[in-house]
């Protein structure tokens, strides 16, 4: 028998490793399973090049939960190691036989760098104990053992089958690790696609005879595949796995790179509903099919972050915990790789399969817009596929067969569409577009009337958006159909003459002057068509795009959403409605009239709320009765 001390620099190592060497003690399963994996790994590349002779026979992994006993098992059929290897590496803390194995081998298969994975087992356990066989034919059996002090027991035992398992006691406060459940979920969390198979045992669980064996894993997930021997179907039924109750995927993007990086995976784009329920952290990373984490933000693009799937790389540096990416320019080459990739799968379904992309457009915009505000070279890309859709629909096929479909515009279409009508004094293209094609139908449709190209931009983000290509596009302004009376949105010009004499129209406005609670009026009496509405509201651009931003953004900007809305009612001087106002003899109904005519465009806009609202509608019934109006 051998007895001595572990070789560390530092006194009562063992109590900070088993407080702080891992935020998350579950992740002690995780660190002991992949070391079973090395080993096995390793034995298969000593086999491949001839050093381990013999037959391999079934390459498992065993994990094994006793309640009873208060123990854990973990179990492989690996390598294994002689007693001299047993001191090398479990009595020096941090010294790795991973590392030393890739530096003689080669071996990217191998997962562990850092030669803390084992010491995880002290977070959960009060002692460890690890029973090794070496694939040495001479080599014995070797016991280790230690109770968490820099103290161990070494020595030899009657001979067993190749391979190594660590027995964990597991202490008081970890006991949550010994219900069958709890450790078999973990498991199915980060072992879900190890390369070699793991099977689980509950020791206090009676077996029944036809039960049949079945390994917890995943060995040959989708990601390490050759895309070329993939379906459609294998590719949705991946993603299934991956999300048991999401939707089908819209398409997906396999990633299979080795130069001058490694990196495999496969992202997929998922449906996005109008509600806006975004899940973000869905794109799992894998380092040698070991899962690490799912906050990926330092390796995938933000305006990716909404995309689903999983990532592998080896090369991606990490801590020892494998829970956060240190600084490494190997990070932001794959970022821009994938960047790159996703841009130019949208652009070749845009150039392949038009209608199709259009068909996805309400999924699909939100990561294009997202990353065009937030990467330049995918907003170069971009700019090619970006669509937008136009308010009014389209009439396709014949007869019976008749139907209307939406229809989308590139930029360059739109501009070209538009190059007649919409270009400002500043010769810039005047993008028109609601937020809301009911509730300013009546803008619309006064912009399609005069042969305008109105389209829908009405997503969370279009409000940034909008700010954010006006500053990257050229010779481009965006304005809302209800900015401005339509005679007004595109160049200022001479409106029709008024019917109304200068004392009439001075008369009209004064009627119109009362104020309405947080709301700003600014009162106009223009000469429109007779057939526009009486009375006009719009809200000005850029104080209504302030207030959107302020309202979203928080911060500095929230500033602008506690200010009040700034209105301007522009009063249809040629309506022959004033002409009968103007000669009522009761001034109490002719206040109430224009009043109404105010609070619908008011309404028109959604801005008559609360009290206001009840205000008119009783003021509304009382004018249709034809009663007198008693004052409020």
């Amino acid at each position: 028998m051998q007895k001595g001390q572990i070789r560390v620099q530092t006194e009562n190592i063992f109590p900070i490793i088993k407080k702080f060497l891992y935020s998350d003690h579950e992740i002690f399963l995780r660190e002991l399973v992949s070391n079973a994996v090395d080993a096995t790994q390793k034995l298969k590349t000593l086999s491949s090049i001839g050093e381990a002779k013999g037959e391999l026979g079934e390459l498992r992994i065993d994990v094994t939960v006793n309640a009873k006993e208060k123990t854990i098992t973990i179990a492989d059929k690996g390598i294994g190691m002689t007693a001299e290897e047993v001191d090398k590496y479990l009595n020096q803390v941090a010294f790795s036989s991973a590392e030393e194995f890739l530096a003689k081998y080669n071996d990217a298969s191998i997962i562990g760098h850092f030669g803390l994975g084992f010491y995880s087992a002290f977070m959960v356990a009060d002692k460890v104990e690890v029973i090794t066989q070496s694939f040495k034919d001479e080599a014995g059996t070797v016991y280790w053992s230690c109770d968490g002090n820099p103290e161990f027991e070494l020595y030899e035992v009657e001979k067993r089958t190749r391979g190594t398992s660590i027995i964990l006691h597991v202490n008081e406060e970890s006991k949550e690790f010994l219900e069958a459940d709890r450790l078999k979920k973990i498991l199915e969390r980060f072992c879900k696609f190890l390369p070699v198979s793991i099977f689980f045992h509950d020791a206090n669980e009676e077996k029944k005879k036809d039960d049949e064996e079945k390994a917890i894993n995943n060995t040959q997930p989708l990601w390490v595949r050759k895309p070329s021997e993939l379906t459609k179907e294998d590719y949705e039924k991946f993603y299934r796995e991956l999300y048991p109750f999401g939707e089908t995927p819209l398409f997906w993007i396999h990633l299979n790179v080795d130069y001058p990086f490694n990196l495999t995976g496969i992202l997929y784009f998922p449906k996005i509903k109008q509600s806006y329920e975004i899940q973000k952290d869905k794109i799992q990373l894998y380092c040698n099919q070991v899962f690490v984490t799912d906050e990926v933000k330092d390796i995938v693009p933000e305006f990716l972050m909404l995309l689903h799937g999983v990532i592998d790389s080896p090369d991606i540096p990490l801590n020892v915990s494998r829970s956060y990416l240190q600084g490494d320019p190997n990070v932001k080459k794959i970022n821009n790789h994938i960047t790159k990739k996703v841009a130019d799968k949208l652009e070749e379904i845009f150039k392949n399969e038009r209608t199709a992309f259009e068909e996805k457009w309400e999924s699909l915009g939100l990561f294009v817009k997202y990353g065009m505000m937030t990467d330049d070279k995918f907003l170069e890309k971009a700019n090619k596929f970006l669509v937008l859709e136009d308010v009014e629909t389209k009439t396709v096929g014949e007869g019976d067969e008749q139907q209307s479909v939406k229809q989308f515009y590139t930029l360059e279409e739109y501009k070209m569409a538009a190059e007649t009508l919409q270009k400002n004094k500043d010769s810039k293209t005047v993008i028109l577009y609601t937020t809301d094609p009911i509730q300013q139908d009546a803008y619309v449709k006064a912009c399609t009337a005069k042969g305008y190209k109105v389209v829908v931009l009405n997503t969370m983000i279009d409000a940034a958006f909008i700010n954010h290509m006006e500053m990257k596009w050229e010779n481009v302004h965006f304005t809302r159909v209800d900015a401005d009376i339509v005679d007004n949105l595109i160049d200022k010009k001479e409106n029709a003459e008024s019917v109304l004499s200068k004392k009439e129209a001075e008369a009209l406005k004064e009627m119109f002057n009362f104020q309405v609670p947080e709301m700003m009026l600014n009162v106009e009496v223009k000469g429109l068509s007779k057939d526009t509405a009486p009375v006009v509201a719009t809200r000005p651009e850029q104080m209504r795009r302030m207030k959107d931003m302020g309202a979203i953004g928080g911060g500095m900007t929230a500033f602008y959403a506690m200010m009040p809305d700034e209105v301007h009612l522009t009063i249809n001087g040629n309506h022959p409605i004033y002409q009968d106002i103007l000669k009522l003899s009761d001034a109490e109904v002719q206040k109430k009239q224009v009043r109404n005519l105010a609070d619908l465009a008011l309404l028109s806009q959604g801005l008559l709320k609360g009290a206001e609202l009840t205000n008119f509608i009783n003021r509304s019934v009382e004018l249709l009765q034809g009663q007198p109006v008693t004052a409020e």
